[in-house]
């Protein structure tokens, strides 16, 4: 087995990623003195034991709480909800903190509740931009996170505390990788078959390229270049978030906080298309094909955890375009 497809990498993305940039646990060590691995190994040990102990425990119990999670989309899609639909299908009752903004998804295939007892915390995104799942909140969400904890605390039940970073970001997000994620087709909850249409996340990324993002995109112009091929081109995504368009003839700006929208206009669309952002692992919800805009050279940053963390919810392999052309032409093949 090589490096590439030791990570689920298909021979169309070899060229793409950067092997040095997956934030596996090894990744953690890299640069530390030997005080420093010594130090890191213990602390990762004695994270994984915890992880270990709240699954066992929640499994036996079949209740727990988990959370807060009050960070960025893609982390919501790639390592939350696929952990929660994991406890959920084995009969958990979850009590869950996290971001009202998600409700929509945590549904199963019918439009039923997959929480026992949720805790939302309001869309903050207009004050604070979202990092990880390290997001300095508000004060008044910041209140409604600490009574979770207390109440989680209190209830003897398992509880999960996903707000410390050290066992969040290196050691719960790989240990998920080994057989404790699932997803929920949720095409048919929020769609009613697919239809000639095509969605895009105009993301508002600034006039600077980024090594994950690549360089910003004249959203309009890309529009009218799909827009030949598809009866509509929806523009969507969360309003904070999104860059400004102007729209004519069949492409229609959808831009809501509304994520039951968005996952509407995505369960029924051909093909979405987006930077290298949260947005990527929608497809892997409504069984979409979704191309990847990167506006500049490879590699991409970041995409080697895209890759390796996605492997557990999706079906479909990701597609990737460098310009204008290139997307015009993936299009117009249509084999997505």
């Amino acid at each position: 087995m090589n490096e590439f497809s030791k990570y689920g990498i298909l021979p169309h993305e070899s060229d793409f990623v950067d092997l040095t940039g997956g934030t596996t646990i090894e990744k953690g060590k890299k640069g530390l003195n030997w005080k420093g691995r010594l130090v890191y190994g213990l602390r990762t040990r004695r994270h994984i034991g915890i992880l270990n102990r709240f699954y066992r425990n929640a499994i036996r119990t079949k209740e727990c709480y988990y959370g807060p999670f009050k960070g960025e989309f893609g982390h919501f899609l790639l390592h939350n909800l696929p952990f929660l639909v994991h406890l959920y299908e084995n009969n958990v009752r979850i009590h869950y903190c996290g971001m009202e903004l998600h409700g929509p998804f945590l549904v199963n295939e019918t439009g039923e509740s997959i929480i026992h007892k949720w805790y939302p915390l309001r869309d903050f995104f207009g004050e604070i931009k979202p990092l990880a799942n390290q997001t300095e909140l508000p004060e008044d969400v910041e209140k409604q996170v600490e009574a979770f904890k207390e109440k989680a605390k209190k209830s003897g039940k398992p509880y999960l505390d996903i707000s410390r970073n050290d066992l969040y970001w290196f050691a719960l997000r790989n240990w998920q990788l080994s057989g404790k994620q699932a997803a929920i087709d949720l095409s048919a909850a929020y769609g009613h078959g697919k239809q000639n249409t095509c969605v895009i996340f105009p993301r508002k990324k600034g006039g600077e390229f980024t090594p994950n993002n690549g360089g910003p995109w004249d959203y309009g112009a890309l529009a009218r270049r799909v827009a030949p091929f598809f009866d509509k081109v929806y523009l969507v995504g969360h309003p904070t978030l999104s860059a400004e368009v102007e729209t004519d003839g069949n492409v229609e700006l959808k831009v809501s906080a509304n994520n039951a929208d968005t996952l509407k206009y995505c369960a029924e669309a051909k093909l979405i298309i987006t930077q290298h952002s949260g947005a990527v692992h929608l497809g892997a919800y409504v069984n979409t094909p979704v191309l990847i805009i990167f506006n500049g050279q490879p590699p991409i940053k970041g995409l080697l955890d895209t890759i390796r963390f996605r492997q557990n919810i999706a079906k479909q392999k990701l597609n990737y375009a460098f310009s204008l052309s290139e997307i015009e032409n993936f299009v117009s093949e249509g084999n997505f």
